[in-house]
């Protein structure tokens, strides 16, 4: 099976670390930035870094963009340069598009033009940051859409002895175990009759709702 080639435009800092992670995946990567300085910073670390206008179809054409996996749109500022380079890769056809939208208006575009996933790093960031300090036994928190979320829960002494069925967060809390990590292993179908170990740590789905209410009642300080 052939790796993945991922095209990132913008060489901002969430565009540079998500290239620089890719890459570091063992994965091909094309940096694309209009500032040649930004490009050269990055040269040692993707496959191959290329000073270009995005908002230029040509530029883009020229480049093969179409035939990359991936292209992530990783503009800062500048919406306007964010929504024409989406709408040009969009019109040339072939990778998937990921693009990062500063706010809920901006997003709202760029599904309407056509984006196959928006991202909002600043926003993630901010959720998950303000759920480990008001749970520290959430280890990580990932929004699905705007109703369902994921955590990371690490199993607190209320939960230590137990096994799933007693636990039943599904029936207390609307909740779903999807896997429970223990050590370097991870069960990722865990029965009703698995029991709760110190230093296990939950990945749980439901509604963001719900979710609170489980962090709530098992928090511990």
């Amino acid at each position: 099976m052939e790796k993945k080639q991922f095209a990132v435009i913008g060489m901002g800092r969430f565009g540079l670390s998500v290239a620089s992670a890719l890459s570091g995946m063992g994965f091909d990567v094309l940096a694309i930035d209009a500032n040649e300085q930004r490009t050269q910073a990055v040269s040692n670390i993707v496959t191959h870094a290329v000073s270009a206008d995005s908002t230029d179809e040509e530029a883009l054409r020229a480049l093969g963009i179409r035939n990359f996996d991936v292209v992530v749109v990783a503009i800062g500022q500048d919406i306007q340069a964010s929504i024409l380079t989406t709408l040009i890769l969009k019109d040339l056809g072939g990778p998937l598009i990921v693009v990062k939208a500063q706010n809920e208006l901006h997003g709202k575009v760029l599904n309407k033009i056509g984006a196959d996933k928006v991202i909002y790093p600043e926003r993630d960031m901010g959720l998950r940051v303000a759920h480990h300090l008001t749970s520290p036994n959430i280890l990580d928190y990932i929004e699905l859409s705007d109703e369902y979320s994921i955590a990371e829960m690490r199993a607190t002494s209320g939960m230590l002895g137990q096994n799933l069925k007693e636990l039943d967060v599904r029936a207390k809390f609307g909740c779903n175990v999807m896997a429970i990590k223990r050590g370097t292993k991870m069960n990722i179908s865990p029965t009703a009759d698995d029991r709760l170990e110190e230093g296990d740590i939950l990945i749980i789905v439901g509604q963001k709702n719900d979710l609170t209410k489980l962090e709530l009642a098992y928090a511990e300080s």
